[in-house]
């Protein structure tokens, strides 16, 4: 073999071991990134949170739903997983449930919390037309991450106004604190909105109800708004989960 020859073969075996470690490096920089990512605010392991879905109503993309510069995209495939710190519970479970409705034109307003997400007659409650809410008393001062909504998931249509509160007191006056808000008009006066609308589907609206610097919101209460849909004027409600755990 020349020296020349020998000479190439080194430097390619030099650039090979280079370009080796700098993948190393780039993989290992990428695992470290996921770690640091599934790390709370408060450097607490996190994990998938664990959600129980119903059986799916309808099928594909709804046709009748134009899309818009206020409209989410459908995406008809399962979610990311979302991370939250190990042992959260739903909160919401067959707790009490108020309402600005209190006479519902279908069902009753225990439906919002009694773990049935099925969707079907039978499964929901219907409230009057404009904006109404209902309200989910948690029993006691908590830290809300996320909640899981489902107002009617047989077809694909579109709910108004998705506006998503907690608070520590019923009349929502003491440390009210605004989680999700998709009224981009403020027809109902709540404020102006920076979330998109959405398309119901049965896999729910997952809510991220954390800070912007990660930690839970605290509250007692929880109150969900909304002003009809693109199908009629009413309002309904399958569940609402509401996933935390007590205050300390």
């Amino acid at each position: 073999m020349t020296r020349r020859k020998s000479l190439s073969l080194t430097m390619a075996g030099i650039v090979g071991l280079a370009i080796l470690g700098l993948a190393v490096a780039s993989a290992l920089h990428a695992a470290d990134a996921v770690g640091k990512a599934k790390a709370g605010a408060n450097g607490e392991k996190l994990v998938p949170l664990e959600l129980k879905l119903p059986r799916p109503l309808f099928q594909g993309t709804p046709k009748n739903i134009k899309p818009c510069p206020t409209l989410e995209k459908f995406v008809d495939k399962p979610r990311d997983p979302f991370f939250v710190p190990a042992g959260l519970v739903n909160l919401a479970l067959n707790k009490k449930v108020t309402s600005s409705d209190t006479a519902p034109v279908i069902g009753e307003l225990s439906m919002v919390t009694d773990g049935d997400l099925e969707g079907s007659d039978g499964s929901f409650v219907e409230l009057g037309p404009g904006t109404q809410w209902v309200q989910i008393d948690l029993g006691k001062k908590s830290d809300v991450f996320a909640l899981l909504v489902w107002h009617y998931h047989a077809e694909g249509r579109v709910y108004h106004d998705v506006v998503v509160q907690v608070a520590d007191d019923a009349d929502f006056i003491e440390n009210v604190k605004t989680v999700f808000n998709n009224d981009f008009d403020n027809s109902s006066g709540l404020g102006l909105g920076k979330q998109l609308e959405y398309i119901e589907s049965y896999r729910g609206k997952l809510i991220d109800a954390r800070t912007a610097n990660g930690q839970p919101v605290q509250g007692r209460y929880v109150r969900l708004y909304s002003k009809g849909n693109t199908s009629n004027d009413m309002n309904h409600y399958v569940e609402v989960e509401v996933f935390g755990k007590l205050s300390e």
